[in-house]
């Protein structure tokens, strides 16, 4: 996985019947662009992910 500041990453619902979740990528931590991400979701919160299979990054 890939990705660059300002890119969006797309955490998919678990279960059936789950949201996606979306978040902007604030800050990248490992190195050439993979994981971890510092993101901030749509309410504000800001997290430290460790993105698994279910996640994809989209272009900001």
């Amino acid at each position: 996985m890939h990705a660059n500041v300002g890119d969006h990453l797309v955490i998919h619902g678990r279960n059936v019947g789950l949201p996606d979740h979306t978040a902007e990528i604030v800050e990248v931590r490992g190195t050439d662009g993979e994981p971890p991400y510092v993101v901030r979701f749509a309410d504000g919160r800001t997290s430290l992910v460790f993105p698994g299979p279910d996640s994809v990054v989209k272009p900001g």
